[in-house]
C-alpha cells in the first residue's frame, strides 16, 4: 500500500510542477484547465493505469461527460496546489 501512495504522490509532485510551471509562464486557470482537459484526454486514451487511484481516475473520466471531464481537470488541477501538497 505505502508504494501506491508514494507513487501516486510522485504522480501529484509531477502535475503540481507542470502546472506550476505553467503558472510561471503567464497561464491564468482557465487555460491550466483546459490543458489538463487534454492531458487527461490523452492519458485515458494512450495509458495504462498502473495503481488503484489511476484505475479510478480512468473510469470516471471514461464515463463522464465534457462538463464533467472539466471539472474533474479542475479538481486535479486543485488538488495540486501548493496549499495541498
Amino acid at each position: 500500500m505505502a508504494t501506491v501512495l508514494k507513487v501516486f504522490d510522485r504522480w501529484k509532485q509531477f502535475l503540481h510542477d507542470r502546472v506550476e510551471q505553467a503558472e510561471k509562464f503567464g497561464m491564468n486557470d482557465d487555460t491550466i484547465s483546459k490543458l489538463a482537459v487534454q492531458i487527461g484526454e490523452f492519458l485515458a486514451d494512450k495509458v495504462d493505469p498502473e495503481n488503484k487511484e489511476e484505475r479510478i481516475l480512468k473510469e470516471l473520466w471514461d464515463v463522464a461527460d465534457e462538463n464533467e471531464k472539466n471539472t474533474i481537470a479542475r479538481l486535479m488541477v486543485k488538488l495540486v496546489s501548493p496549499e495541498k501538497l
